[in-house]
């Protein structure tokens, strides 16, 4: 089997810069594993790499959808899946680099992702159970036809709970008998990108001032402006949502600036979750030689 790189780490901890340097070395090209990456017209609140960095090394997955247009964990690993081939095909190096802890997980460790689309009626339904009765009441729905998956997904978390009982619903399969795992057809080599969770907080901290001249909330306003409205998964996401009150005149920007600080720092501990449990991993800190040398 093939090797096949990952860079993947937390927000602001420099995963761009890094990737891009080494595609350019190894003639590589750089797959997105980032969840938000994938919407046109999001650029400044996703730190989208700029048209000078995909310049520099070709990108995939990124701008392959608008912010209205659903796309599934499934279709992330078919479309990276494809990716890779088709780059190995003309004789280049794929470079998987990204943050979503549940793609990299997903694609990394094989996961059988069940391949039942979003059913929008069912699903409203079934939040609306939550709403009424409260989400003990769903998650005990799910524990009486996939007790499995209902031990693995909190009663609070319940868009998960809800994909749950959508999946087993629509296919009579249980969710956790469909995502059983097999081993993926390469060797993963994952590259852990990690600093100081201070360091972390302040570079974070000095990208959102960037955001901010750059045009954040201007961004926000044209998404809204094109008719994107609050409710779609993709205007729920880090970087916009903290700016719903602003645009409904219950904050200032000043609060809604500092509520996606709060919530950027949130952020990148959950991400850490996920990274520990990635396989084949090698943690890189700034002072790795093999950092400092990619990006001299």
């Amino acid at each position: 089997m093939e090797e096949l790189i990952a860079i993947v780490g937390p927000t602001a901890v420099g995963k761009t810069e890094l990737a891009v340097a080494w595609a350019r070395r190894i003639n590589g090209e750089i797959v997105s594993a980032d969840s938000r990456q994938i919407y046109r017209w999001m650029d400044i609140g996703t730190a989208k790499p700029s048209p000078e960095e995909q310049a520099q090394a070709p990108h995939h997955l990124i701008d392959i959808r608008n912010p209205d247009q659903p796309f599934s964990l499934a279709e992330f690993c078919d479309l990276a899946t494809a990716a890779i081939a088709n780059i190995r095909a003309r004789g280049r190096i794929p470079l998987l680099v990204g943050g979503t802890g549940q793609y990299l997980a997903a694609f990394l460790e094989g996961w059988q992702v069940p391949r039942v689309a979003p059913q929008p009626d069912l699903r409203a339904e079934l939040e609306l159970i939550a709403v009424r009765e409260g989400p003990a009441v769903l998650h005990a729905r799910l524990a009486a036809v996939d007790p499995v998956a209902a031990s693995r997904i909190p009663p609070t978390n319940v868009r998960r709970v809800v994909r749950a009982l959508e999946v087993y619903l629509v296919s009579g399969e249980p969710i956790s008998r469909l995502q059983e795992r097999k081993e993926p057809p390469f060797r993963p080599r994952t590259i852990w990108l990690h600093r100081p969770r201070a360091e972390l907080y302040a570079r974070a901290d000095a990208r959102i001032e960037r955001m901010i001249a750059a045009g954040l909330v201007e961004e926000v306003a044209g998404l809204l402006a094109r008719g994107y409205d609050w409710s779609l998964p993709a205007m729920s996401s880090l970087g916009y949502i903290q700016f719903r009150p602003y645009f409904s005149g219950k904050a200032d920007l000043p609060t809604c600036i500092e509520r996606l600080r709060f919530d950027t720092h949130a952020f990148i501990r959950r991400q850490e979750m996920w990274f520990r449990r990635l396989p084949n991993l090698e943690i890189w800190t700034p002072d790795h030689p093999s950092w400092r040398e990619i990006t001299a």
